[in-house]
Parts: structure tokens; C-alpha cells; sequence
């Protein structure tokens, strides 16, 4: 054996759980060169030798179980062969643990420009390597799941294939009972509207931007609905959109409450009924990008296509929150 050398013993093969598929857990390579610091690099050429390895692109340099450094292969193999591997090794290597997304660990390989990242466990044992060619086998992997998902065969996109190519009666019982309940809200919507009657009596001026303030409520609702369900389509998490989103709403909503306000107040001189119908505006476009958002999100985690429900459930549900904000809010600022 030679001296200074860490064997690597013979290792059963691994069995991952359905928690470690996709992760860097399922890549590692575990039969990899190990050496102590003090091991010369023809000492790990003689054993490179005798030896065939599952991955030879870098020795690990461990101190016991632990890791201290990676020496790259293009590094040992021309150095004289009394130099340490110690003084060869890259003291500050790329680590990722078992748990980190194979995405992640691909992402983070490429944008360093790594080669080889070391696995270590939560007590930073090292568990093995990944190579260049299992991470250029995540990129193909994540590459092809991409495109399959934007064309239609994998994930939610599935879902949407599927409702492009079902049958009239099919697409009349998956859409039916949505706009069932669209007909309810409508309902409650129509008594709601019969309770404020007294208030839109007295302010007419109030019913003419009935239908605005709803519109307008829908259309930032659709908008965020459909950037939701693109991103849901094409496996982008929701955290990552939700903030931008509810912001943009807000953003739009102050801005159209502004122009409202202004147009109601120049084009009939009635202030009161100008700011009843801007604050309206403001809260109702805010709250539709949340519902927006919401919706699909729901729809998604108990398996419901969003593309049936979010729609016509959203529409509802904005339309019967913008409804009473505008009459709520009218009730206060008119007495």
C-alpha cells in the first residue's frame, strides 16, 4: 500500500429515498482518489494507476473523514513527484451538501467555473464528488425537462395539453361547474348592490362607474393570472413571483386611482364622488392581484388545473371584493 494513502474500501451500492431524486445526493460519485495532505503527487500517480475509479478529475485531500481541499488532475499529473498534494490542492474547493437541488448545484458549477463540487454531509464528512459529466448530465436533464414542459409533456404543462385536445363533452363538464359558481357570485353580487341602493340613489354618479371599477379590478386580475400560470406551466416557484406581483398591483392600482380621480373630478366637478371612486379603484386593483395570485396557487397544490377554476372563480371573487369596497367606501366618505 502506499504510504500516506487513504483507501477508499469497497462501497455497497446506494439506494436514495424520493426526498434525495433531483438533488445532489443522486449524482455524487463516492469511488473517488483520496489522499492525506502530506501524500506526494507520484504517490497518487502509482495509485492512479492500479486503480480504476469511478470519476479521476480531482483528488480529495482529507484531513481523516474530513475535507480540506480538491486537487485538480490537470494539476497533480505534470507536478514533480516529491511535491506534496497539500501544496497542489485548491484549499477553499466548491461544496454543496446532499439536500442542495441538482439545479442549484449545476447553476453554481457554471457560474464559478468549476469543474468537480465536493459533497459533504451537516458534519462535513466528505461523501464524494460530482464531475463534470454528471453535471453536464443535469444540464441536459434540466434542459430537456424545460423544453418538454413549455411544449406541453411534463408537469402542470400536461394539464394543458390535455385541455387542448379533450372532447366538447369533456370541456363542457370541466368548465360547466366553474362558471356555475360565476352565476352564483353573480347573484350575490346583484344583493349586495340592492343593499347600497339608497346611497346610489342619492349619488347616481356613483352606478356610471359601477361597471369601471369592476372592469378594471378583472383586468389586473387576469393579467397576474396568467403570468401565474405561465410560471406555474414552466415550473417557476410561486415565492419567486409573489412579491414582484402584489407590488405591481399596487403600483398600478395608485396610478389608476390617480387618473381616475382626476378624470372624474374635471369631467363632472364632483369631488366627494371623484375620491370615492379613485380609493376604490386603489383597493380593489390591489386586492385582485393578490386573489390573482392566490387562486392558481390553490388550484395547483391540490391538483386542479388553474386554467378551468382560477378563472372563472377569480373573476368572481374580485368582482363581489371590488363591488363592496366601492359601496363600503362610498358609504363612508358620502355619510
Amino acid at each position: 500500500m502506499v504510504d500516506n494513502w487513504i483507501e477508499d474500501s469497497q462501497r455497497p451500492l446506494r439506494f436514495l429515498t424520493p426526498e434525495q431524486f433531483d438533488t445532489a445526493a443522486e449524482h455524487v460519485c463516492t469511488d473517488v482518489p483520496r489522499a492525506a495532505r502530506s501524500t506526494t503527487a507520484g504517490e497518487v500517480r502509482a495509485r492512479l494507476i492500479h486503480h480504476s475509479y469511478e470519476s479521476i478529475e480531482a483528488v480529495a485531500v482529507l484531513d481523516g473523514d474530513y475535507l480540506v481541499g480538491l486537487a485538480r488532475i490537470e494539476k497533480v499529473m505534470p507536478a514533480p513527484s516529491e511535491a506534496l498534494i497539500g501544496d497542489l490542492m485548491d484549499a477553499v474547493p466548491p461544496i454543496v451538501t446532499p439536500t442542495v437541488d441538482q439545479e442549484e448545484v449545476a447553476w453554481w458549477a457554471t457560474r464559478h467555473g468549476r469543474g468537480s463540487i465536493a459533497v459533504v454531509d451537516e458534519q462535513d464528512v466528505f461523501l464524494g464528488l460530482i464531475p463534470r459529466w454528471k453535471l453536464l448530465e443535469i444540464m441536459l436533464e434540466e434542459h430537456n425537462e424545460d423544453l418538454a414542459r413549455l411544449s406541453g409533456f411534463l408537469g402542470t404543462a400536461a394539464l394543458a395539453r390535455l385541455a387542448s385536445e379533450e372532447s366538447v363533452r369533456m370541456r363542457v363538464w370541466h368548465r360547466l361547474p366553474w362558471l356555475a359558481v360565476g352565476l352564483i357570485g353573480t347573484i350575490m353580487a346583484a344583493q349586495m348592490i340592492s343593499q347600497f341602493e339608497a346611497t346610489l340613489t342619492e349619488n347616481v354618479i356613483l352606478a356610471f362607474f359601477l361597471p369601471g371599477i369592476v372592469y378594471m379590478a378583472d383586468a389586473i386580475g387576469t393579467q397576474s393570472e396568467a403570468i401565474i400560470i405561465r410560471g406555474l406551466s414552466v415550473g417557476v416557484p410561486i415565492r419567486r413571483m409573489v412579491r414582484r406581483e402584489v407590488l405591481t398591483g399596487v403600483v398600478v392600482g395608485a396610478l389608476l386611482s390617480v387618473m381616475f380621480f382626476l378624470a372624474v373630478l374635471v369631467g363632472w366637478g364632483v369631488r366627494d364622488a371623484a375620491l370615492v371612486i379613485g380609493l376604490s379603484l386603489f383597493a380593489a386593483s390591489s386586492i385582485a392581484s393578490s386573489v390573482a395570485l392566490l387562486l392558481p396557487w390553490l388550484l395547483d397544490r391540490f391538483d386542479i388545473d388553474p386554467a378551468f377554476g382560477s378563472g372563472p372563480l377569480a373573476t368572481v371573487i374580485q368582482d363581489i371584493l371590488s363591488l363592496l369596497i366601492y359601496l363600503v367606501i362610498a358609504v363612508i366618505v358620502l355619510g
